[in-house]
């Protein structure tokens, strides 16, 4: 890894197959993570991966996606096991999955030894369906539990309820990866699984009880809202667009909230505690604009920064 990478992901890279029609799937490189190292990179800042990928005809097209998007794969280990695969039905009002991922390459990942993340790397990000199988669960929380106080950490849990055979074992769990983290990053519908029935500010309270600095729950559409220890919550609406698929959304605002925050200096936890509300307005319009521009087009496609700084702008003369 060069010494200029600065922000980290570490977690799932697969194959989207969404639905065409009928049992027609056009494929797509994904994964909730690869999907974040992509927008991270594409958003201007120096970008890491680490994982397990296939050595079959679809990792190394991942392998070949991560590397043309400029992301530095030095900590990507190789593995005859095959890629895990993932098909996507749209809904009006969400995605249905289906996953193949038993014994699949990036769910093994367990080195005899954990990377060392370069001094240059300020932040790291974890989360999502790597975390629901063994032996890469284990490993990746040990990483990251291993850099806390080192770099930021940012958690998204990025629930996919398909894959949690017993839901009462992961809300558990969760709470070890919410201590590990500084900021966590949400959506209304895993609040719903983590805490079902309690209110998303409830759910933040309780979240940040065990440790992280702050929290932003996404909502889709209605945009999002960032709570802070001792500070009235912010929200901040989506700007206005033509939704065509909501595949890498999330994925992308994570991105560009780690991005957005490193641009203004918060590199340790000093510096999230003091910034300002005025700047957090700003990360949180970043991010919320990288996500809807993602939502404009097919699949999990993040944007460029000069689109992003476009759709500011637009946003602003609104």
């Amino acid at each position: 890894m060069t010494a200029s990478v600065r922000i980290v992901f570490i977690g799932e890279s697969l194959i989207d197959f969404t639905a065409a029609s009928g049992l027609a799937f056009q494929g797509h490189e994904g994964g909730a993570l690869t999907n974040s190292a992509v927008a991270c990179a594409r958003l201007g800042q120096p970008t890491g991966f680490v994982t397990q990928l296939s050595t079959d005809l679809f990792g190394e097209r991942l392998l070949a996606y991560l590397q043309g998007n400029g992301i530095d794969t030095r900590f990507v280990l190789r593995s005859d096991a095959p890629s895990t695969l993932a098909f996507v039905e749209r809904t009006p009002t969400s995605n249905r999955y289906a996953f193949y991922m038993q014994g699949t390459a990036d769910t093994l990942w367990s080195p005899a030894e954990l990377p060392v993340l370069p001094d240059s790397c300020r932040w790291l990000h974890f989360g999502s369906i790597a975390l629901l199988h063994e032996p890469a669960a284990t490993r990746i929380t040990e990483l990251v539990q291993a850099q806390r106080g080192q770099r930021m950490v940012l958690f998204d849990p990025n629930a996919r309820p398909s894959l949690i055979a017993d839901p009462d074992s992961w809300r558990e769990r969760c709470k070890h990866w919410l201590a590990a983290a500084d900021v966590v990053k949400m959506s209304d519908e895993d609040a719903a699984l983590l805490a079902p029935g309690r209110a998303l500010a409830d759910v933040a309270a309780d979240c940040m009880r065990l440790g992280p600095r702050a929290v932003v729950m996404t909502r889709g559409g209605a945009g999002a809202t960032l709570y802070r220890p001792g500070a009235a919550p912010l929200e901040v609406a989506s700007p206005p667009i033509e939704v065509a698929d909501t595949i890498g959304a999330g994925d992308t605002f994570a991105a560009g909230l780690s991005v957005a925050l490193l641009e203004r200096g918060v590199e340790n936890a000093a510096a999230l505690a003091a910034l300002p509300t005025d700047r957090w307005r700003e990360v949180l319009k970043f991010a919320t604009a990288a996500a809807a521009i993602n939502c404009m087009r097919e699949g999990a496609n993040p944007p460029h920064r000069a689109e992003v700084d476009g759709l500011l702008a637009r946003w602003g003369d609104a």
